[in-house]
């Protein structure tokens, strides 16, 4: 429960903060003209024309409380106005917002703050949405394969026990010999995905013969590998990390050691670091930007970083959505399309209006931008990994 609470916290906290990033217009009521409350200047309508102050400020509780509501919600028309053009014709949004339409949209900066606590928000709630009981599509994919062979291994096990059970003594001696075998890769298997032996009494030996897919020497080398890292030594005096200095050799095998003791740290690290280091992905993704649309005259690195912070708030209320349809049951086959056809879509149209590029050149520079954009998250995670492990 606490964890749902401090995610509504978060995304209130999000909420107020990109509403004081975009600035006060749109909050004043209807009144006379007066003095300022805050710089006394004289006001001729709703708002002063010397430091932007509504005329005419609330002091009660159902006041304050609307202004905590507008500023998760965020900025009345602006969201409405923002969203669908960020959605379907984000270059149109780039290109009026850099030329001055700046009152009437959502900022780039203000849009991506809130985009990255909501995320933080939503996923404190929904947990991990493109997974399953029975763990993460990552971790489900790296054990799928030893998963299955384990299965087929108890098949296996339970066959030959039964014809052993029903041989001549001859064929009864091999079968329980190739029944020890299977034993033997099983307990190496199950020590591998961290499981309990299933036949702890049987010693793993070193078995001469191939257990289902897995050779003697593969299934050794695992079972050393699984010794190593219980006793610490896979990545401390076996380690090859030598970076000419024995100082910072001993503190990286110190700090990979720490990580291979406790990996749920890390991923904690890693999602902690992600939101909180967000705000990277805009100066690592800029000069790739402009690499991407070298050679358009007329057009600044301001240009870029709008662009930019428009395009990555828009892939992470994206991200958000389909967790949303993830955690409702919708199928993955419309959630999974979207995350995989729509943002290359999306990019594409935001380059060849924002740009004002012809149909052949934006789709060049689209692959280039694709390829940037993965050197771009590759970087990212990279400094994220680095933080986790130092950190």
């Amino acid at each position: 429960m606490s964890d749902e609470i401090e995610a509504l916290g978060t995304a209130i906290e999000g909420g107020l903060l990109a509403k004081a990033v975009d600035g006060e217009q749109g909050d004043a009521i209807e009144g006379e003209s007066g003095n300022c409350l805050n710089c006394e200047a004289t006001v001729a309508g709703n708002y002063c024309g010397a430091c932007g102050q509504p005329l005419h400020v609330h002091r009660s509780i159902g006041a304050f409380w609307h202004d905590i509501l507008h500023g998760v919600l965020h900025f009345e028309g602006k969201f409405w106005r923002t969203l669908p053009l960020l959605a379907w014709k984000p270059g149109d949004l780039t290109r009026r917002y850099i030329h001055g339409q700046r009152a009437r949209f959502i900022s780039p900066m203000a849009l991506f703050l809130f985009s990255v606590f909501m995320m933080f928000a939503v996923f404190s709630f929904l947990g991990d949405p493109f997974g399953s009981d029975d763990g993460s599509i990552v971790d489900q994919s790296v054990n799928s394969g030893i998963v299955t062979e384990m299965v087929q291994i108890d098949e296996q096990i339970k066959a030959k026990a039964e014809q052993a059970s029903e041989a001549s003594a001859d064929d009864r001696v091999k079968l329980e010999k190739e029944v020890l075998d299977l034993k033997k890769g099983r307990n190496i298997l199950a020590t591998i995905t961290g499981e309990d032996m299933p036949y702890p009494t049987i010693s793993l030996g070193d078995g001469d013969e191939q257990i289902g897919n897995y050779t003697p020497e593969e299934l050794n080398e695992f079972e050393t590998r699984m010794e190593d890292i219980k006793d610490g030594t896979a990545l401390t005096e076996n380690s090859k990390v030598s970076t000419g200095s024995p100082s910072a050799d001993k503190w990286l095998r110190d700090a990979f050691k720490r990580v291979n003791a406790n990996p749920d740290l890390l991923l904690y690290k890693l999602q902690a670091n992600g939101y909180k280091f967000a705000w990277l992905l805009i100066p690592i993704s800029l000069p790739f930007v402009w690499l991407a649309t070298i050679g358009r005259r007329g057009y600044r690195f301001y240009d870029h970083a709008v662009f930019t912070t428009y395009s990555i708030s828009f892939m992470s209320l994206l991200f958000i959505f389909c967790a949303l349809l993830a955690a409702l049951g919708v199928s993955s086959s419309i959630w999974a399309g979207l995350l995989m056809f729509y943002p290359p879509f999306h990019m594409y149209r935001q380059l060849r209006h924002a740009y004002r590029l012809s149909r052949v050149e934006a789709f060049f520079r689209l692959i280039a931008l694709l390829v940037f954009t993965v050197i771009s998250l590759v970087l990212f995670f990279t400094i994220l990994l680095a933080l986790g492990i130092l950190g």
